[in-house]
């Protein structure tokens, strides 16, 4: 028996950070439903077509996962998803800041049907700073941070070849 089996992890995920970290959960027997748009799914699906027409990042990022198509603004999608998370015991998310509590999907509102419930929130710059409404992109925080300038040369900078930033963060949030 893996150590988390018979938890369940409701996701609203895309990109790195978010699916890297219920990819962990996953690995270790959580049942992960990711949470997907209508029409496009999450955006790294189209990365790149490495891996039999899939992204390479998509499927490394998430293996052993449920998917479910969901459109949590229109109401009945939304009443869905209220469904899905008030029989959770984790709801993860990185969506744009303020996104999540505008869906209902905050803590405050989450634990009033279900108070036990766990939720993460995955940003860039966390809560209450100057920049907690701002957007975070792994190249921008190589750039802020500084990691930039310890690859490439001097004269050019450059990017990490991978999304190092996006895996610390889903790191720290799986931990």
């Amino acid at each position: 028996m893996l150590p988390l089996e018979g938890i369940t992890v409701v996701s609203l995920e895309h990109a790195i950070a978010a699916p890297f970290a219920t990819r962990q959960l996953a690995d270790m027997g959580a049942r992960v439903i990711k949470v997907e748009r209508p029409g496009v799914g999450d955006f790294a699906r189209n990365y790149d077509t490495r891996v039999n027409g899939m992204a390479s990042h998509f499927v490394w990022t998430n293996r052993s996962k449920e998917s479910l198509t969901l459109d949590v603004k229109h109401p009945d999608g939304a009443g869905i998803l209220q469904k899905l998370v008030s029989k959770a015991d984790v709801v993860v998310q990185n969506l744009a800041p303020g996104a999540a509590a505008r869906l209902g999907l905050g803590h405050e509102d989450l634990s009033k049907a279900n108070s036990s419930i766990i939720v993460c929130n995955i940003s860039g710059y966390g809560k209450g700073g100057p920049d907690e409404k701002r957007k975070a992109y792994d190249l921008l925080i190589q750039s802020e941070s500084g990691f930039v300038s310890t690859t490439g040369t001097q004269d050019v900078p450059s990017k990490a070849g991978i999304s190092i930033a996006d895996i610390a963060a889903g790191m720290y949030a799986y931990m």
